[in-house]
């Protein structure tokens, strides 16, 4: 394991004092008390979000100094490209359900060190879980260590969505989260098999979720079954296919067709 020399308790700490902030203005089945906008068309924020972002970069800058800063709700520095430290973090990943007064959301935090996350935490405090993973060092929630399952066949896969079109009908749905982040560690839980987009999406998104899973013996690689490397020029992936050992290169094959149909190839 990497000695960084961080007090990551700190870290712990200070991403459960943000959920708290978060929690405060969260209703149950209504609108949060707080102010909602849309960024673009379908993709809302909450004065709660960017509340979350200016408390934690504060927070984790403190502990950290020489890490820069990525997140979705500041605005992007080209200067974190030459630094070997990078704090990526998801304020709200989730916004949906958390504007909807929905428990499918988390804060989500990574440091990654060298193109690659070292450390992470999330937690959804709507449904009391934290996780927290170090690279090579396994990854627990609520301090039981993770393990994914070993599932061989891709058919009869636990998938997290809302539906399935009719060629994945040999999947079996289960609860979806709308946190990305969240859908992933259910693969280190054991409560699903495969996640998978096929669309672009941003490190922020998935960094610390990467980690919780991949800790937990799962694997996770673009749409395409390529490696992911993090805090690129261009922070984006195009697509994300985490899964159970046994069966991702499977569930990248299905996919592979549809993925090259959307332009990526």
């Amino acid at each position: 394991m990497l000695d960084l020399r961080i007090d990551f308790e700190n870290v712990v700490d200070a991403a459960q004092v943000a959920a708290q902030l978060a929690l405060k203005s969260w209703n149950q089945g209504s609108p949060p008390n707080a102010e909602i906008w849309e960024k673009a068309p379908g993709n809302p924020v909450c004065a709660i979000d960017l509340a979350v972002d200016e408390m934690l970069k504060k927070s984790l800058s403190g502990i950290c100094p020489q890490a820069a800063w990525l997140s979705e709700e500041t605005v992007d520095n080209s200067e974190r490209q030459c630094a070997s430290l990078v704090w990526m973090v998801d304020p709200i990943d989730g916004t949906r359900d958390y504007v909807r007064g929905r428990d499918g959301w988390c804060i989500s935090i990574a440091l990654v060190a060298d193109n690659m996350p070292v450390f992470a935490v999330m937690v959804a405090p709507t449904r009391d879980q934290l996780w927290v993973a170090y690279y090579g060092g396994g990854a627990t929630c609520n301090g039981v260590k993770l393990s994914a399952g070993n599932r061989t066949e891709l058919s009869g896969a636990r998938v997290p969505t809302d539906a399935l079109p009719q060629i994945d009908k040999d999947l079996v749905i289960v609860d979806k989260p709308n946190s990305i982040a969240m859908r992933m560690t259910m693969l280190a839980c054991d409560k699903a098999d495969l996640v998978a987009t096929i669309r672009w999406g941003h490190e922020w998104d998935i960094a610390a979720a990467y980690l919780v899973a991949s800790e937990a013996g799962a694997t996770v690689t673009n749409a395409l079954g390529e490696s992911m490397r993090f805090n690129k020029p261009d922070p984006r992936d195009f697509g994300m296919v985490a899964a159970v050992p046994g069966i991702h290169s499977a569930a990248v094959e299905r996919l592979r067709e549809r993925a090259t149909a959307l332009g990526h190839m």
